[in-house]
C-alpha cells in the first residue's frame, strides 16, 4: 500500500477517537451517518418507488445512443419498453464538454439521414496540422496516413449541441428523460444484483441537518440499468468495488482537459482547420498535448482551443489551468485570438489508460458504456464515436435478452452478448492497436521516448507487437513531495488573452445551492492540514480547474476551505488527491456547470 494512503487511514482512526480535535468540513450523509444524529430522529426516510424496464444513468452521447437504439428496436419489432434516463445536469448537454473532432460512424448507424435531419454536425475538417512547440517556435511534424491523429473525413462539433439534438430525438421516440435528477445510489435486490438507482435526497442544510422542505430521493427500479456516467463515474466506482470489475485490469490513468471557446476576427478564421500540438508549455517528462480547432457555427467564426494534461504528473506545483493560459501566450497561438473574444471555459477529466485499463463492464443487472467503461482512444484523442457505438451494442444485446422468460428480480441479466459484441467490434480493435502508445510516454525518456515508440513501432507494426506495456501506479501515487519539486512561476493574466481563474469559472455558468452539504467529501477532515499541506504544499488548490479548494488562515495556521459552489464536475480531485481522501458525490440535482455547446 502507498505509505501516504496508509498514513491517511491511520489518521482516520485517530480522528475517529479524537473527533473533537478535528475541524468539521464534511457534513454529507455519505460520510456522516444520519442514524446516530438526533436531528434526523423523527424524519420519514421512506422513498417513493417507480418501476421501469430500463434505467440509463447519464445523458451524454453513450447513454442517449443506448436509449435511442432501444426504442428504435422496439419500433422495428412491434415491442414496447419503458426507458427512463436520468441526467444530473439541469438540461441535456449542460455537463457535456469535449474538443471535439468526431467520426460520424455511430451517428450514421442511428440516423443514416442525419444530414437531412439537420443534426448540428456542420463543420468538416478541411486542413490539419501536427506540431511540436518550443517556447518560441512552432515546428510542423508529418501526419502519415493511418496514424491515430489523422482527421480526414471527420467533423468539428460543439458536442453539447449534438447531445441536446440526440436528446430531442430520444424523446420523440418515447424515451423518458429526467434532467436535474442525480443518481446517488445503486439499488440491489436480495441476491445482490443491481435492480435500479435512487436519486439523491434534497432539502438538507449545509450543516447536514434536514430542512423543512426535505425530500427523500426516489427509487427507480428496473430490470436492467445502464451506467453512462462519463469518466470517473461515482456510481461506477461503487459497482466496480462490489463486483470486483477491475480485478484483471491495469489501473486507469487519466488526463484533465481544459477548453476555451472563442469567437475570432473573421480575417484570422480558417473554417475546418484542426491543429494538435505537443511539447511546450509542458516539460519533456510530462505527457499532454494541445488542440486548436476552427469551426463555422451558423456564420459565427469560432475557435475551440485547449490543453490535455495527463494526471500522472509528478511536480506538485504544476497547475493545469495556468498551463492553458500559458499556452495561449505562444506567438503562434495568440495570433489566432487577437481581436477575438472568449465565450466559454470548462474542464473535464478523461480516461487515458486505454485497452489494458478497461474493466469488466458487465455484471448482474447492469453494464457500463462509454467513458465510464474507459472507451476512449488516447492516441487519437477520440471517444465520442466509441461511446456511442458501445451504447448501440449494449442496446442490441439487451433487446435480445430482456424479453426472455426469466426472473429478473432473483437472477438479474448478465449481458454477456454485449461483452462479445464489444470485443468483436472496432472499439476493441482500435483500442488494442494503440495500447502501447500512451504507456510508452511513462518511460524514463518521457516525451521523446513516447514519440520514438509511436513513430517506429506503431507505424510499422500497427499494434501487432506481441507485448503490452502496463500501468503500475495510479495517478495519485505519482505526485512527489514539495521538497522534491521545483516551483513553477506562472505569469499574471493580461485580461485580453489570459485570464484569472474566477473570471473563467464565471463563464461555466456553474451553480449550486449554497445551503447544502459540500458534495466534495473528505473521508477524514484532518488529512489536508496534516498531510496534503505540509508534504505536498496543498496540491488540491492547484489541480482543481475551478478554485474549489483553498487554504485559508484560521489563526492557527492554514486550513482547507471547500468552495463547493464553484465545482464544475470535472472529477480531477477524486483522481489526483495523493491520499485518496476526497470522494466526489452528487450534489442536489441540477447543480453544476451550464455549458452551452462545449
Amino acid at each position: 500500500m502507498n505509505p501516504i494512503i496508509a498514513l491517511s487511514k491511520s489518521l482516520s482512526r485517530f480522528c475517529a477517537t479524537y473527533s473533537s480535535k478535528c475541524a468539521t468540513i464534511t457534513t454529507h450523509y455519505s460520510v456522516v451517518k444520519r442514524d446516530s444524529d438526533s436531528r434526523w430522529k423523527d424524519i420519514d426516510m421512506n422513498r417513493v418507488s417507480d418501476e421501469s424496464d430500463v434505467v440509463i444513468v447519464g445523458g451524454g452521447p453513450a447513454g442517449l445512443s443506448a436509449a435511442i437504439k432501444l426504442k428504435q428496436l422496439c419500433q422495428q419489432n412491434g415491442k414496447d419498453l419503458r426507458v427512463c434516463l436520468v441526467e444530473k445536469g439541469p438540461y441535456i448537454g449542460a455537463h457535456t464538454l469535449s474538443g471535439a473532432v468526431i467520426k460520424t460512424s455511430a451517428l450514421e448507424e442511428l440516423f443514416p439521414n442525419w444530414k437531412e435531419m439537420k443534426a448540428p454536425v456542420f463543420q468538416k475538417v478541411t486542413e490539419e496540422s501536427f506540431v511540436f512547440y518550443t517556447e518560441n517556435r512552432r515546428i510542423p511534424l508529418p501526419i502519415f496516413p493511418g496514424i491515430p491523429l489523422r482527421n480526414k473525413g471527420n467533423y468539428i462539433v460543439r458536442l453539447g449541441h449534438l447531445v441536446r439534438w440526440l436528446g430531442e430525438r430520444a424523446e420523440e421516440l418515447g424515451v423518458e428523460i429526467y434532467p436535474g435528477y442525480a443518481a446517488a445510489e445503486v439499488l440491489y435486490n436480495k441476491s445482490g444484483n443491481v435492480c435500479g438507482i435512487a436519486t439523491n435526497d434534497v432539502g438538507i442544510a449545509k450543516d447536514g441537518s434536514p430542512k423543512p422542505n426535505f425530500e427523500r430521493g426516489m427509487e427507480l427500479q428496473s430490470k436492467f440499468t445502464i451506467f453512462a456516467e462519463g469518466c470517473r463515474g461515482h456510481l461506477t466506482k461503487m459497482i466496480s468495488k462490489k463486483f470486483d470489475l477491475r480485478k484483471n485490469a491495469d489501473v486507469m490513468t487519466f488526463g484533465i482537459g481544459l477548453k476555451e471557446l472563442w469567437t475570432l476576427d473573421p480575417s484570422k478564421h480558417k473554417s475546418g482547420y484542426v491543429e494538435h500540438g505537443i511539447g511546450w508549455p509542458l516539460k519533456y517528462d510530462h505527457y499532454g498535448g494541445t488542440f486548436l480547432y476552427h469551426l463555422d457555427d451558423n456564420g459565427q467564426p469560432l475557435c475551440s482551443l485547449g490543453i490535455v494534461v495527463a494526471l500522472d504528473y509528478k511536480n506538485t506545483y504544476l497547475n493545469p489551468y495556468q498551463e492553458l493560459q500559458r499556452f495561449k501566450t505562444h506567438p503562434a497561438v495568440c495570433r489566432h485570438l487577437e481581436g477575438g473574444k472568449r465565450l466559454g471555459y470548462g474542464a473535464r477529466a478523461l480516461n487515458e489508460g486505454g485497452f489494458q485499463s478497461i474493466p469488466k463492464f458487465i455484471f448482474p443487472g447492469g453494464c457500463l458504456i462509454g467513458c465510464t467503461a474507459g472507451f476512449l482512444n488516447p492516441a487519437a484523442l477520440k471517444g465520442v464515436h466509441l461511446s456511442m457505438k458501445s451504447g448501440i451494442l449494449a442496446a442490441e444485446a439487451l433487446f435480445q435478452e430482456i424479453f426472455k422468460e426469466k426472473s429478473f428480480q432473483e437472477n438479474g441479466i448478465v449481458l454477456e452478448e454485449y461483452e462479445k459484441k464489444v470485443k468483436n467490434s472496432h472499439i476493441w480493435r482500435d483500442l488494442k492497436s494503440v495500447r502501447n502508445i500512451r504507456p510508452a510516454f511513462r518511460s524514463k525518456l518521457g516525451l521523446y521516448g513516447g514519440l520514438l515508440y509511436s513513430g517506429m513501432v506503431y507505424m510499422f507494426g500497427r499494434g501487432l507487437e506481441p507485448w503490452t506495456f502496463s500501468y503500475k501506479s495510479a495517478d495519485c501515487q505519482m505526485l512527489k513531495p514539495s521538497k522534491e519539486c521545483r516551483k513553477i512561476i506562472y505569469p499574471n493574466p493580461d485580461d485580453v488573452i489570459t485570464f484569472d481563474l474566477l473570471s473563467s469559472v464565471a463563464l461555466t455558468g456553474t451553480n449550486h445551492n449554497h445551503d447544502q452539504p459540500a458534495h466534495l467529501t473528505l473521508l477524514n477532515d484532518d488529512v489536508p492540514q496534516r498531510i496534503n499541506l505540509p508534504i505536498y504544499d496543498g496540491p488540491e488548490s492547484r489541480f482543481c480547474p475551478a478554485g474549489v479548494y483553498e487554504y485559508v488562515e484560521n489563526g492557527n495556521g492554514k486550513r482547507l476551505q471547500i468552495n463547493a459552489q464553484n465545482c464544475i464536475h470535472c472529477k480531477t480531485c477524486d483522481i489526483k488527491d495523493p491520499t485518496q481522501n476526497i470522494n466526489w458525490v452528487t450534489p442536489e440535482g441540477g447543480g453544476g456547470p451550464a455549458y452551452d455547446g462545449m
